[in-house]
């Protein structure tokens, strides 16, 4: 039987109402996997994780003194930040790299990788958001952190950091203003990326829910060195704490989704 831990929960005080997430924090596999057939050196690449998040969680959440969730999988083997649906959730490949242990891929295989891995980190991260909602009589505020690289397929990327959202403005406005306020950064708007994604975390876990949430993508290359992490760490401390004191921001109040009408 494998030790090999799926996710991990960090402590903090749960009456303060913030829960921080971060799906793609480590590109650890369990050793029955093996390397997946791909080199050493793929999982230094954000196609295995997202760069310098693990660390700056784990600042954040000991400098605000609140709870996180982090998944301890690589996305190679499952995406934990898409739905059961979603064709991407194993990848066959990734930025040109070919994963051989994706593909080809049984049904059997898929479903165990959903039920093992991709399941349980869901099922904490719903267990954490439930307890710090209990604990501190309200609707927790709920931010996940996501890095992306510099540049994509040759063109460089200009933004230091993006917010990604559906249609639940509140927590995202105040969270980019803050970022921009003092004009040192560029802050994407639903870019790189479009945070409406059907089933995704903030989908799954918050948007149905009616739960304040933001998902945060800080580039790599700013967060790539311990002094990057702590750089970026100096900046978000104030503004997530800011954030946190509003309490707007701790009111459920479902917004419908830019995927479509919710499901049962």
């Amino acid at each position: 039987m494998s030790d090999f831990k799926i996710f991990e929960d960090i402590p903090g005080d749960e009456k303060k109402g913030l829960v921080l997430l971060a799906d793609h924090a480590m590109n650890c596999l369990p050793p029955a996997y093996g390397s997946l057939g791909l080199p050493q050196s793929a999982f230094e690449r954000h196609i295995a994780y997202d760069i310098g998040v693990e660390a700056l969680t784990r600042q954040l959440a000991a400098r605000l003194g609140v709870p996180a969730v982090m998944s301890c999988f690589s996305r190679l083997l499952i995406d934990p930040n898409r739905g059961e649906d979603d064709p991407t959730l194993i990848m066959k490949i990734s930025d040109g790299a070919i994963i051989p242990g994706n593909h080809p891929i049984s049904e059997e295989e898929w479903l165990h990788r959903i039920e093992t891995y991709h399941r349980p980190y869901h099922r904490a991260v719903d267990q954490m958001i439930a307890s710090v909602a209990k604990a501190s009589g309200m609707a927790p505020l709920v931010l996940s952190l996501h890095s992306y690289t510099h540049a994509w397929k040759g063109v460089p990327r200009p933004w230091h950091a993006a917010v990604l959202w559906d249609t639940d403005h509140r927590a995202v406005t105040p969270l980019i203003d803050l970022l921009r306020a003092p004009g040192d950064i560029l802050v994407g708007d639903n870019q790189p990326y479009d945070g409406a994604l059907r089933n995704d975390t903030m989908y799954h876990h918050c948007m149905r829910a009616g739960i304040p949430h933001a998902l945060l993508e800080v580039r790599q290359d700013l967060i790539g060195d311990s002094a990057g992490v702590t750089a970026w760490a100096d900046r978000l401390e104030p503004i997530f704490a800011t954030m946190n004191a509003d309490p707007d921001l701790h009111r459920y109040k479902q917004f419908p989704s830019r995927t479509g009408p919710y499901t049962s």
